[in-house]
């Protein structure tokens, strides 16, 4: 299946199946996630997987009657994290440290241009790039699963409060962002065999 074939063949699912996805298979989709792009490398968000049915019960309470969130084989949600600034870099610095084996030293100049490109935001203007990052990695997830012929569906319609509060993220300094349920779909999702709608390349592509 290449990569239009896969695009072609994902949708947002309606209904799932009790089926459960593979762990392995799982894993292997959210290293996917974690290799996706975001601005100068910093990932400023986390992935939580909600395996727990007592939890996704409670979540479903603010998901504005959405079943899949509790039906599904794996529920994602994507949070953005809080608190951006020179630590933000500071973590990215010891990881690259780490993976190239290089000196902090030799890249002083651009962690410099990192801090100052983040202390010139406003806290807000902070958060809405946190959470721009975390939706390029929610594309990630999408295009990743289908390649793997696994099943989503992206959701931004739930109370992002309550999920927060039911899932303690003002503690661990992180606010929803976006989730997104994970799957096979069910047989009995007739939507499954709908033409996908797209507007054509010529409307949605221009060259200047």
């Amino acid at each position: 299946m290449n990569i239009h074939q896969a695009l072609d063949w994902r949708y947002a699912v309606r209904e799932f199946s009790p089926e459960k996805l593979d762990t392995r298979a799982v894993e292997t989709l959210l290293d996917a996630v974690r290799k996706s792009a975001s601005s100068y490398g910093l990932q400023p968000y986390k992935l939580l997987v909600v395996e727990s049915r007592a939890v996704r019960q409670a979540l479903l309470a603010h998901s504005f009657g959405q079943q899949k969130v509790l039906d599904c084989s794996h529920l994602i949600v994507f949070a953005a994290q809080t608190e951006i600034g020179d630590h933000t870099v500071d973590r990215y610095v010891d990881q690259f440290v780490k993976t190239r084996g290089v000196p902090a030293s030799d890249i002083a100049g651009y962690v410099e241009h990192m801090k100052q490109a983040l202390s010139g935001k406003t806290a807000a203007e902070k958060q809405v790039w946190a959470h721009q990052q975390a939706y390029i990695a929610l594309g990630t997830l999408l295009t990743a699963a289908a390649t793997m012929q696994i099943d989503s569906c992206p959701m931004t319609g739930f109370d992002h409060k309550a999920y927060d509060e039911v899932l303690g993220l003002p503690e661990l300094g992180l606010e929803s962002t976006a989730i997104v349920a994970l799957g096979y779909r069910s047989v009995w999702d007739t939507t499954a065999q709908l033409p996908k709608v797209r507007f054509d390349y010529e409307d949605v592509v221009w060259t200047v």
